[in-house]
């Protein structure tokens, strides 16, 4: 493929992404100024994992028998995004709509409707992103695989340098970043619509310029049998499971520490900022608000580390030496926040971090769809392997509260848990046996 064919494909995702910036970056700051106290926080953050968990096997599984005109991926890709611009609109208003005060389970109703918007967002988001990483393992041959994830990866922190951005620059030209006391700022419900208007064009866009294979041709380009598939088209996500190759464990593996980490990092870094610079941890105040537009500026250097990152992979001889590399330096990051207490200084710190994560949207990619070259479960293992992505997020968050009260409350310190976590990584990398572009 040329290099715009390729860009074509993943440019969408660079809408995608801006969507799951908005919400990795201010989930935490909204169910804060909603009342949720710090121990709870990671709660919320099951939600989007488990989503993820039980949405992605299940389109990669139906997607991999959808051959329709409209093409295999592209249909989810559509309906995916189209629910999750929906959502947007709502979701940041849950402290605007004057819900009781009543509290059901320790949590007001605010907090009820935010919980259930946040459920279907990250639902329609996973449903819209999953087609990109499918579409490239589709029509992409394996020596250009590293491009192509690549690109999705430069696209993918391109958007979530707009996302991140997206309120202290509506702050910026005057959108108000306080609000009463329950209320979400003006900054952030208008971050939400601006990136909702974006997604669904980015969307469109690949979704008009991409014409995905048909099912001969599809065989054809991956050596498949096409009467061997018939007889095999009944098989289930368990048996599939207990089929995939042993990369798809051993990179699991190496995901399960790199997502717990990442985790930590959505959730604490507001608090950890807000009380490291600002000296407060009352979520009420102009400084934490202030706190949580300069997460949004340091998760943005993050995104440019690795927008860098992304350009320098591809030249790595080893795919596992780049991996390596990537995480170590990530983990320097995660570690100095906890030293650091000036917020200009925190911007290197998050643009090593930027390198772990270009490695984590690339590389696990490319050794996954290397492996199962010619298997005509293509969709139905990168379903499953999301599982990955997913499992090591739900069990960091639902342990969330008791490994911060374990270190003592610092939520800064849960950034050097993860940078610990990011090693064990590393060393996990160890395990994966490539497979070589023929």
């Amino acid at each position: 493929m040329t290099f715009w064919q390729m860009f074509n494909l993943s440019f969408g995702f660079f809408g995608v992404q801006i969507a799951y910036a908005l919400q990795s970056a201010n989930i935490s700051r909204i169910f804060a100024t909603l009342g949720a106290d710090p121990h709870q926080l990671s709660f919320f953050w099951i939600l989007p994992p488990l989503m993820g968990m039980l949405v992605q096997p299940l389109i990669g599984k139906y997607s991999d028998r959808t051959w329709t005109r409209m093409g295999r991926r592209k249909p989810y890709l559509l309906v995916g995004a189209l629910i999750a611009v929906l959502v947007m609109i709502f979701l940041p208003n849950a402290g605007s709509l004057h819900f009781s005060t009543r509290v059901f389970l320790g949590l007001n109703m605010a907090m009820w409707f935010g919980l259930f918007s946040l459920i279907f967002l990250d639902t329609s988001i996973n449903v819209a992103m999953q087609p990109f990483k499918m579409m490239v393992g589709d029509m992409v041959n394996e020596k250009q695989k590293t491009t192509a994830y690549s690109i999705q990866s430069f696209l993918c922190n391109a958007g979530s340098l707009v996302g991140y951005l997206f309120p202290i620059f509506l702050t910026w030209i005057g959108i108000a970043n306080t609000a009463p006391e329950g209320v979400i700022p003006d900054s952030v419900i208008y971050s939400f619509y601006g990136g909702a208007a974006i997604l669904i064009a980015c969307v469109l866009y690949t979704f008009l310029k991409v014409k995905e294979m048909p099912p001969k041709e599809y065989a054809e380009f991956h050596g498949i049998d096409p009467a061997a598939a018939a007889e095999s088209k009944g098989e289930g996500l368990l048996k599939l499971l207990t089929k995939a190759p042993a990369t798809f464990w051993t990179v699991g593996l190496v995901q399960f520490f790199c997502w717990a980490a990442f985790l930590y990092m959505w959730t604490y870094t507001n608090g950890a900022i807000a009380a490291g610079c600002w000296g407060t941890t009352d979520v009420a105040s102009a400084e934490y608000q202030q706190a949580g537009n300069w997460v949004g500026v340091l998760f943005a250097i993050q995104a440019v580390g690795s927008i860098l990152w992304a350009t320098v992979l591809p030249r790595f001889k080893s795919l596992k030496t780049g991996y390596v590399v990537s995480l170590l330096i990530g983990a320097a990051g995660f570690a100095s926040v906890l030293f650091i207490h000036n917020q200009y200084v925190l911007f290197l710190s998050y643009f090593l971090i930027g390198a772990a994560w270009a490695a984590m949207l690339a590389l696990p990619f490319t050794l996954l769809t290397n492996a199962l070259e010619g298997n005509p479960y293509m969709g139905s293992y990168l379903g499953l392997f999301n599982c990955t992505i997913c499992l090591p997020q739900i069990i960091a968050a639902a342990t969330g509260g008791l490994v911060l009260s374990l270190i003592g409350g610092s939520q800064a310190g849960m950034l050097l848990v993860a940078g610990i976590f990011l090693v064990l990584g590393a060393l996990c990398v160890n395990l994966v046996k490539v497979n070589n572009p023929k």
